[in-house]
């Protein structure tokens, strides 16, 4: 018996590279989701169905669980950097984007305490590297004579602080939480959102 074709109706469409950015950009997505409900260790196989993808899928794009997370990471970053170039952007705006990473991901939280300060031989060189991203991209507003700018190290201390008062289970409270440190620091800050909302 031969197998029939299927017909072009019911044939997905084949967008080759286009699928693949697509696929990444929603395995990332998906991932931040469920680490958010579920921590680090949560199945990956949550992560390919929360992102409408098979396994195989989420295999090629990352090779194990630490590169999912790296990206994850990374992609926070990213946007943080996004915001501090765009037009008109200033301290408060790029802190708000800033904290919303912070209430999203305890993963983006433990980056940001890997500024090294400590002389911690143990955290990982990438998450250092993300960490200067972050305070380079934040420094980019500082405007001189800002509360943040007095020391060298104030601004990552301040947004460790911050961090650490990043707690509760569900994102509202940590947003409170975190909202509430940056006024105790008496630092202003924007809309808490994703860049790009």
């Amino acid at each position: 018996m031969t197998q029939q074709p299927l017909s072009d109706e019911r044939r997905p469409a084949n967008d080759g590279p286009k699928a693949a950015a697509r696929n990444r950009a929603a395995l990332i997505g998906a991932a931040r989701e469920i680490y958010a409900e579920h921590g680090l260790n949560a199945p990956l196989s949550a992560i390919a169905r929360r992102a409408g993808v098979g396994q195989g899928v989420l295999y090629r794009h990352f090779p194990d669980r630490a590169a999912v997370a790296i990206a994850v990471l990374e992609e926070n970053v990213r946007q943080i950097e996004q915001a501090a170039a765009a037009d008109g952007a200033d301290i408060t705006q790029v802190l708000g984007i800033l904290t919303w990473h912070q209430t999203e991901s305890a993963a983006f939280v433990s980056v940001l305490h890997a500024d090294g300060a400590g002389g911690h031989a143990d955290v990982p060189a990438y998450a250092q590297a993300l960490s200067r991203r972050v305070e380079v991209a934040l420094r980019r507003h500082l405007p001189d004579g800002h509360r943040l700018a007095a020391q060298a190290d104030d601004l990552m201390i301040a947004v460790g602080m911050v961090s650490g008062a990043v707690t509760g289970p569900t994102r509202e409270q940590r947003e409170r939480r975190a909202l509430a440190a940056w006024r105790l620091l008496g630092v202003e800050v924007g809309p808490v959102r994703p860049f790009g909302e």
